[in-house]
């Protein structure tokens, strides 16, 4: 089976500079990827592509083998985004007979289990909803249209422990009984353990990680050892932080380096949190990560 994303030479560029740049990796289809990377890293603009809401400045990008902009791949595909635009005016009921409406292998029961959960009035208008309620709106959308391929950007972050733990329930059900793929960027990383097998780390614009999320971390160890005269090769140490007498480090090895180490298989929070404490460089001529240049890479996408 073709894999469900593959990008070659991947970049992005907006007014302000490259958003992504020489970006290459492969998600398997059937698989519950993970794209983690701070504000700004290029995320939205990631998955914008994969959406086709955006087209790609250089390299190439495909969905199950095909270019993102083959004809027939939009329906195979659901995208919600981080300002879930919906119609303010409608309410709850016509919002998912428009979804029925729009597309031709709607999955009633899926829409509305995830709006039954939430008690949302079905004369309830979109406006007057919160913004947890949108959400569950907007995933009972994209879940409704059966897709292949599910794209969630930042999809927990409005709503209460309870919501989230319901609705990751329903994206596990519809991978598990559909073979969905799906592809969610986060910064819950919590939320992520034990919920992805595949992981994409973006950082200032490049991928700094890809690929499945057990062989990724068989290939790191976390370190614990005496701060000084306890020494580690440069070209293995992704981070070291030192506190008091005792020290901690992060390498990229699956054999414990010699020394007074004390070696661990790190957890996913772990793995992240190392490389995004760590320096990266970016990739040449990508534009920094800040507030304007991520209210920019949203508006654009948005389009």
């Amino acid at each position: 089976m073709a894999p469900a994303l593959e990008a070659v030479g991947l970049g992005r560029k907006y007014r302000g500079g490259w958003a992504l740049r020489d970006c290459d990796f492969t998600v398997p289809a059937g698989r519950i990827c993970g794209v983690v990377g701070p504000n700004g890293a290029g995320k939205s603009t990631l998955l914008s592509l994969a959406a086709r809401q955006l087209t790609a400045t250089e390299g190439e990008l495909r969905v199950f083998g095909e270019p993102a902009d083959t004809p027939g791949q939009r329906a195979r595909v659901a995208y919600v985004t981080q300002d879930k635009p919906l119609y303010p005016g409608l309410t709850v009921a016509e919002t998912l007979r428009m979804g029925r409406e729009l597309n031709p292998a709607w999955d009633e029961d899926a829409a509305q289990a995830v709006v039954d959960q939430g008690e949302l009035r079905p004369r309830a208008r979109i406006g007057s909803l919160s913004g947890g309620q949108r959400t569950r709106v907007s995933l009972a959308l994209a879940l409704g249209k059966v897709p292949d391929l599910l794209l969630l950007d930042e999809p927990m972050a409005d709503l209460d422990p309870l919501a989230r733990n319901q609705l990751m329930g329903s994206l596990m059900s519809a991978a598990a009984e559909r073979g969905t793929t799906i592809v969610l960027s986060s910064h819950i990383l919590p939320e992520l353990d034990g919920v992805i097998d595949h992981l994409l780390l973006v950082q200032r614009g490049r991928i700094r990680l890809a690929g499945d999320l057990e062989e990724i971390l068989d290939g790191h160890l976390l370190l614990a050892g005496p701060a000084e005269g306890a020494e580690l090769p440069d070209g293995l140490v992704i981070e070291r932080r030192a506190a008091g007498r005792r020290a901690t480090a992060l390498v990229r090895t699956g054999e414990p380096p010699a020394g007074p180490w004390e070696a661990t298989r790190p957890g996913l929070e772990d793995l992240l949190l190392g490389y995004l404490r760590a320096p990266a460089d970016p990739a040449p001529g990508t534009a920094p990560a800040n507030a304007a240049h991520e209210k920019h890479e949203k508006a654009e996408a948005s389009a």
